[in-house]
């Protein structure tokens, strides 16, 4: 069953809480997608069966919670997760996919004692400046400045509608251009056929992150997905190494 929690912002967000041993571990998902995801549900499923506490949720505008999806903006769905970690007690272990793999690591540079460690999943950093603006063209430069949003093709369905306030306010939450500790062990994944985040992000994350247990693995031939049993059963290797280490 769906829970709600109302957010410090005044946003509704939807959650499923499983109970279970700390630290919880806690599924940060992409951008337009949703708790109900593959990813989220196996690793559900997997903490259940581990007695291992852990969390889904959605951002606003996403899944089941409430609001428009082009009313948000990083920093909007940054604050809904901070809101949803206020659920839990203790240390964490965050699972961030794609853009939830940057929203991720806007909480470790935010509130590092409440980190035991991380797992990217294509993450995609700054991808609103280094992805989605530096790959428009002049003229959606201009549309997006006079119409306030613009759409783009997607192949997961409707046009991503991509509006001006995501791009401005995307670029006071970077995290690839200071330096970024991450004091905890971290593991970041990504599929070498990634149509949507190309290696190359993530192996400038490696490079640009500070950390004393930070390893990337590369999936030949997976893609943004990263959903199929093979991938699955990575990351959830993954989040039990991390626990693992966990001091």
């Amino acid at each position: 069953m769906t829970d709600y929690l109302n957010t410090p912002q005044g946003r509704r967000i939807a959650y499923h809480l499983t109970d279970g041993t700390g630290p919880a571990v806690v599924f940060c998902g992409g951008f337009k997608s949703d708790m109900q995801g593959t990813k989220a549900v196996y690793l559900e499923d997997w903490a259940r069966k581990s007695g291992r506490a852990f969390l889904r949720f959605d951002y606003s505008g996403h899944g089941e919670s409430d609001g428009a999806f082009t009313d948000g903006c990083i920093g909007d769905w940054f604050e809904d997760c901070c809101a949803a970690l206020g659920l839990l007690a203790g240390k964490l272990v965050l699972v961030g996919s794609s853009m939830g793999g940057w929203i991720s690591l806007q909480v470790a540079r935010a509130m590092p004692e409440r980190m035991a460690g991380l797992v990217t999943i294509a993450a995609a950093p700054d991808f609103t400046e280094d992805s989605m603006w530096a790959g428009f063209s002049d003229a959606q430069k201009a549309e997006i400045h006079s119409a306030g949003q613009v759409a783009l093709p997607s192949e997961y369905g409707e046009p991503y509608i991509i509006t001006k306030k995501l791009i401005e306010e995307g670029r006071d939450r970077l995290v690839l251009r200071d330096p970024l500790p991450l004091p905890f062990p971290v593991r970041f994944l990504q599929g070498t056929a990634d149509a949507d985040v190309d290696m190359s992000v993530a192996l400038r994350l490696l490079e640009h992150a500070e950390g004393p247990d930070m390893r990337l693995t590369l999936v030949d031939g997976a893609d943004h997905r990263f959903s199929d049993e093979t991938c699955l059963s990575l990351i959830t290797n993954s989040v039990e190494e991390v626990l693992g280490r966990v001091g």
